[in-house]
């Protein structure tokens, strides 16, 4: 998701402690002697970059380019969720991706994939129980096509505030809307991660925690770290907000951006120093993907996926010279109270 806005900064939790999930890269060299083990980062690319093409264009351009994954966002074009043979579909996709030796991760970002007239309506946060339940319906739908997939993650959001809803109205949706699909993840094993997204109800790492906190931090709720949001609206550096949330970092996206302002750029065209993000993301243990979310650029997706990969293995090499170690494990239980806008 991508729309130019102003945005403040909030507070936020600074927990430490270890990540990570399943699966290392078998692309990287061993650190050599005297070198700290760190993680090898796996890049994907999101197709929700990639609009223009077919899905099985985008993938087979995406392993061409020596992408070790994909964001697969469903949606009409590529991965209809709404689609009659939707289980027939993912076997197939399951197949071609194994066969092209991509994991993938499921986005649920789609902009008209339920109304084609409100852009990423209805949400979790709709007045409307029944539309809301409509949004609930599509995550447990994502929550079982990742299982089919082996996919790593499904990536949500809460949407934003609708007008005259109260903020304490709203968070009592979004947590009653989220239990079902946490225990539709939990059943398949998948976990879901939450991602803070600059205008909506939860915005903020801070955000997410007292998200988590109030449905008990349950096992299977994640997160989605944006580096792009942490160097708009987060009041640490993106490299600080990584190792914050380590303990329950999902999945990740990654783009350029500036300092205020909510717009997805291309690598180079921001003010983010990428060297310290990925060694700090590198040092956490995460083994997720990490995709590059450039979803208003997918009129050139193939230009702009033929240039980031690169541009991530030239900053991931950067990193490994000085690496950043991660802290030591923390008790999440004494993480700080966060902002509650």
């Amino acid at each position: 998701m991508n729309h130019p806005t102003t945005t403040p900064a909030h507070p936020t939790d600074t927990p430490t402690a270890d990540g990570g999930l399943h699966r290392t890269g078998p692309r990287h060299a061993p650190p050599g002697p005297g070198t700290p083990a760190v993680t090898p980062l796996r890049f994907g690319y999101g197709t929700n970059g990639l609009a223009d093409l077919r899905l099985d264009d985008a993938l087979a351009l995406l392993a061409d380019l020596g992408y070790d994954g994909v964001g697969l966002t469903l949606d009409h074009m590529h991965l209809d969720p709404l689609a009659a043979d939707l289980a027939t579909r993912t076997r197939h996709l399951a197949a071609r991706l194994d066969a092209l030796g991509l994991e993938v991760t499921v986005e649920t970002g789609a902009r008209y994939v339920l109304d084609p007239r409100r852009k990423h309506g209805p949400s979790l946060l709709d007045p409307d129980p029944d539309d809301r339940a409509r949004r609930v319906d599509l995550l447990i739908r994502a929550v079982r096509v990742a299982a089919d997939l082996g996919a790593h993650a499904v990536h949500c959001f809460s949407g934003t505030t609708p007008p005259a809803t109260p903020p304490e109205t709203a968070w009592d949706h979004l947590a009653d809307a989220l239990s079902p699909v946490l225990e539709a993840a939990g059943t398949a094993g998948v976990p879901l991660a939450v991602e803070p997204e600059p205008g909506h109800l939860l915005a903020t790492i801070a955000d997410f925690h007292r998200l988590r906190r109030a449905l008990g931090d349950p096992e299977h709720l994640g997160l989605t770290l944006d580096i792009g949001h942490c160097q708009c609206l987060e009041p640490l550096p993106p490299a600080d907000c990584v190792r914050a949330v380590a303990p329950w970092l999902r999945h990740v996206q990654i783009e350029d951006m500036r300092r205020g302002v909510h717009e997805h750029l291309p690598f180079g065209e921001g003010e983010i120093d990428f060297p310290p993000v990925l060694a700090a993301l590198a040092a956490t243990g995460y083994q997720g993907l990490t995709v590059v979310e450039l979803p208003r650029h997918s009129h050139a997706g193939p230009h702009f996926a033929e240039l980031s990969l690169p541009f991530l293995r030239g900053a991931e090499s950067t990193a490994t010279r000085s690496p950043v170690l991660a802290p030591p494990p923390g008790d999440p239980s004494a993480t700080p109270e966060g902002s509650t806008s």
